[in-house]
């Protein structure tokens, strides 16, 4: 990942750089409007999120391992600074929130099969959509709070999750 300043003089204007962010190629990178935070996703199927503040210690403040293929889009929220939405070939559209924190004491409690195989799922992970093939690209609508329109091979959605 490199950061450019233009109005830099072009010899100067690569400003941040990690050159090893991920394990292979980066396909998406997404702004976040209102906090100094980017995020990334590659062939690698790993989600990683970095401040800016601190972009030279080369490491995120974040990482999520939850897609099993390419991941191809990734859009922050533009109504909500903690939330962003992934999506990639392994056919799904994940929502994440930042702002949610595992809860120590559902963790202590006595807990069924189903219930740690739940447990494994990144706890920032909200909603989960499938039902299209080869997802190409997500954004968030901009006047619809929510609402997230999605390409893929296979067609296009539109859909409103209850959780954000």
């Amino acid at each position: 990942i490199r950061i450019w300043d233009c109005r830099a003089p072009p010899q100067k204007a690569c400003m941040l750089t990690c050159d090893d962010a991920h394990q292979s190629d980066i396909n998406v990178i997404s702004w976040n409007r209102t906090e100094p935070f980017i995020a990334s996703g590659g062939d690698d199927g790993f989600l990683h999120v970095w401040d800016l503040r601190q972009f030279q210690s080369k490491k995120p403040i974040a990482t999520f391992k939850h897609h099993t293929d390419h991941i191809t889009t990734l859009e922050w929220n533009p109504n909500d600074a903690t939330v962003f939405a992934s999506g990639g070939d392994d056919d799904q559209i994940a929502l994440w929130d930042l702002a949610v924190e595992k809860d120590i004491d559902q963790e202590a409690s006595e807990q069924t099969q189903s219930e740690d195989e739940i447990n494994k799922l990144p706890p920032q992970l909200l909603f989960i959509h499938q039902g299209q093939k080869e997802i190409k690209e997500l954004h968030w609508h901009p006047q619809l709070p929510g609402v997230i329109l999605s390409t893929a091979h296979s067609g296009f959605n539109v859909f409103r999750t209850i959780s954000v």
